[in-house]
C-alpha cells in the first residue's frame, strides 16, 4: 500500500499529464527539498524554475491562469507562503469579485508545513499558517489540510478538473513525507 508520499508522487505523475498544467517555484527544476522528488515523473518542460521572490510568483501564476494555463504554484514551506500574501489577499481573493465573476484564474497552490521530524528546522521553517490563510481568503479560496494519504488524489483532481475553477491552496504535511511503510 503506498505511503503519503508515495501517493503524492503518483499524484504529481497525473497532474504532469494534463495538458494545460505548468508547474511553477523553487526547486522544481533543481533539487533542494522534498517537494522536487515528489514530482520525479513530471516532464521537465511542464517545469518553470524561479528565484526566490515569491510575491511575484504568485501574481504570475494569477496572470498564467488568466491566460487559461493551470499553474500549479510550488512554495516549499508555509512560512515562504506568506511571502506572497500580498498577491494571494489583493488580487487573487478579491478577482471573482472586482470582476463580478467574469475573471476566475484557476490557480493551484501546493504548500508544505515543514517537518519538524526528524531534525527540527528551526521555527522560520515549519509554521502552519492553514487557519490564519482560511481567514484571511473569506472563502474565495478553497484551502484544502492533506492530513491523510487518501485525500491527495481526489483533492488535487477537484482542484484541476472543478466547473467554478476556484483557487485551491494544498496543505501538504512535511512529518508525513518520510513515515515507514504501513505506519
Amino acid at each position: 500500500m503506498p505511503d503519503y508520499f508515495d501517493e503524492l508522487k503518483a499524484t504529481m505523475e497525473w497532474m504532469g499529464q494534463q495538458e494545460k498544467i505548468r508547474f511553477i517555484g523553487q526547486s522544481v527544476e533543481w533539487d533542494g527539498h522534498a517537494l522536487f522528488k515528489s514530482m520525479a515523473k513530471v516532464p521537465m518542460d511542464k517545469r518553470l524554475e524561479l528565484p526566490v521572490f515569491e510575491d511575484f510568483q504568485m501574481g504570475m501564476s494569477i496572470g498564467l491562469a488568466l491566460e487559461g494555463w493551470i499553474p500549479v504554484n510550488i512554495y516549499p514551506r508555509s512560512d515562504f507562503l506568506i511571502i506572497a500574501t500580498n498577491q494571494l489577499l489583493n488580487h487573487l481573493t478579491n478577482v471573482r469579485i472586482v470582476t463580478e465573476g467574469k475573471l476566475r484564474p484557476r490557480v493551484i497552490t501546493r504548500v508544505s508545513v515543514g517537518a519538524t521530524d526528524p531534525m527540527h528546522p528551526g521555527p522560520q521553517h515549519c509554521q502552519d499558517y492553514t487557519a490564519a490563510l482560511k481567514l484571511m481568503t473569506r472563502g474565495e479560496i478553497e484551502i484544502v489540510e492533506l492530513r491523510a494519504k487518501e485525500q491527495i488524489l481526489p483533492e488535487y483532481q477537484r482542484a484541476v478538473t472543478r466547473e467554478d475553477a476556484k483557487p485551491t491552496i494544498l496543505v501538504e504535511y512535511g512529518n508525513l513525507y518520510h513515515m515507514e511503510k504501513g505506519s
